[in-house]
């Protein structure tokens, strides 16, 4: 089977038009929060407890994560885009105005997301451009009850129920 070649922006442009959750992975370097904000975090397996995410090879933030060796996902409420615009600032700027906790596992959890799920790394697979990263579930909980914030078309929104 010969390889087809996909053109980036209609690969962009399709794959767009399904929304999905955003994540605030975050870990401590040398006592700092590190983060990354995604939208590919999934569930993967109930025996063991696995979740999964696909942080891009080029980002500066996964190799302080990976190097921790664990990780939290803060799944982000509609109401907390100023939270995700400040994990995703660079240098000194990053986590600025962000509340958060250490847990007992180390690990900042971001005040008022909608849950939280530390995880020790299980594995990293190449996947393209991308690390495919498996987490196995050391605690996890509902912080609150509210609608999530969802990725669409390259915009940040919120949940709007249609009967």
């Amino acid at each position: 089977m010969s390889e087809t070649t996909i053109d980036p922006a209609e690969f962009r442009k399709v794959l767009g038009s399904y929304p999905t959750g955003v994540c605030v992975i975050t870990a401590l370097d040398e006592g700092k929060p590190a983060g990354m904000v995604v939208g590919s975090f999934t569930s993967v397996s109930l025996d063991p407890p696995l979740v999964g995410f696909f942080p891009d090879k080029s980002s500066t933030s996964w190799p302080l994560i990976e190097k921790a060796g664990h990780f939290c996902v803060n799944v982000m409420a509609s109401d907390q885009g100023q939270v995700c615009r400040a994990v995703m600032a660079k240098g000194d700027a990053k986590f600025v105005g962000v509340e958060y906790v250490i847990s007992e596992h180390n690990l900042p959890i971001i005040a008022d997301s909608i849950a939280a799920i530390e995880c020790k790394l299980y594995s990293v697979t190449e996947a393209g451009d991308h690390w495919f990263v498996l987490g196995q579930i050391l605690r996890m909980e509902t912080v609150r009850e509210d609608d999530p914030m969802l990725f669409h078309r390259g915009r940040y929104g919120s949940f709007a129920e249609k009967m």
